[in-house]
């Protein structure tokens, strides 16, 4: 799909530069704004990780690798970033005073037509356009980690997003061949992470009764919903198994459902002592370094094995 979208990118860090990549891979041109050199060194770093990655499972060849990293210009000034931009997609902290200062700053360096959306996972598009002259051309713009290869994004409408925003969302996201869902109304979570969380919430209070280990509760979503859902989602999975049946089980098995509103006791203690997950070593499991380099490299396999039967998809489609 075409699109006539001249698209930046404010912020160099995870989401970021794999955002960029998604669109140069899709054939755009992309500019990419980064904090300072060393920002931008490791986007550059990340970035041919992943080309890797992608060149050894054979998704991309040599030629695709040089026309994507020619696509992506890297730059310290966000003025010469932004300058000729059209959409304008900011993936910098999850911090809303932070991000309300940037899309002001951003408004005034683009031209009325440009579109400024958010990255954020969580926070209120209308809160982060509140502070901008013209909140109709704002949006959120959720792309999932890694970006490069999961095909959702969340489009979510502010107060005051106007149909025309979304219209040139949707567009640009398809162009970049995502999966783009609108979200209707501006609430927090959105709509994948409302779902996660609801599953995390269950998971924690099934360990805390004791009720099955960590390893089994885990095992119980890799084997079952999680094969499951990459082909039908709750509402379809309920039709199918039927509802009369579901029906009958929602009426008991809600009732006993976890509704706690606090942090559970277990994971509070993990983050007050420091055990963040990966990045300290511990989390809920014992991460050496042996066993973090196995679990991202079985997690990038199977979301490649994922990519690699959506793009047989948009062959068939084209």
């Amino acid at each position: 799909m075409i699109n006539q979208e001249k698209l930046s990118i404010v912020g160099a860090g995870l989401m970021g530069h794999t955002i960029a990549f998604t669109a140069a891979w899709a054939g755009m041109n992309v500019k990419v704004w980064g904090m300072n050199e060393e920002d931008i060194t490791r986007a550059k770093e990340g970035m041919n990780q992943k080309l890797k990655a992608l060149l050894d499972y054979e998704v991309l060849n040599q030629t695709d690798k040089e026309r994507i990293l020619r696509s992506i210009t890297f730059s310290v000034s966000l003025e010469d970033v932004v300058s000729e931009a059209t959409f304008v997609i900011e993936a910098i902290p999850e911090d809303l005073q932070l991000k309300q200062h940037y899309f002001k700053k951003l408004e005034d360096l683009v031209s009325e037509q440009t579109i400024l959306s958010s990255n954020t996972s969580g926070l209120s598009a209308t809160e982060i356009a509140n502070q901008t002259e013209k909140p109709e051309r704002c949006v959120v713009t959720h792309f999932w980690l890694p970006a490069h290869l999961m095909p959702l994004v969340e489009v979510v409408r502010g107060k005051h997003t106007s149909d025309k925003t979304i219209e040139r969302a949707f567009s640009l996201l398809k162009a970049m061949n995502k999966k783009p869902i609108l979200v209707k109304k501006d609430v927090l979570g959105q709509v994948g992470n409302r779902l996660q969380y609801a599953i995390f919430r269950e998971a924690q209070y099934l360990l805390e009764e004791g009720i099955a280990s960590m390893e089994d509760i885990d095992a119980a979503i890799r084997y079952s919903l999680g094969r499951r859902f990459g082909v039908t989602g709750p509402f379809m999975t309920m039709d199918m198994g039927g509802l009369n049946t579901n029906a009958s089980i929602t009426s008991y098995l809600f009732k006993d459902l976890s509704d706690r509103k606090e942090i559970f006791p277990r994971m509070k203690e993990l983050v007050e002592n420091g055990h963040f997950g990966p990045k300290t070593g511990k989390g809920f499991y014992d991460w050496t370094p042996e066993f973090v380099e196995q679990m991202e490299q079985e997690r990038e396999k199977e979301l490649i094995r994922w990519l690699k039967q959506d793009l047989e998809e948009l062959k068939v489609n084209r």
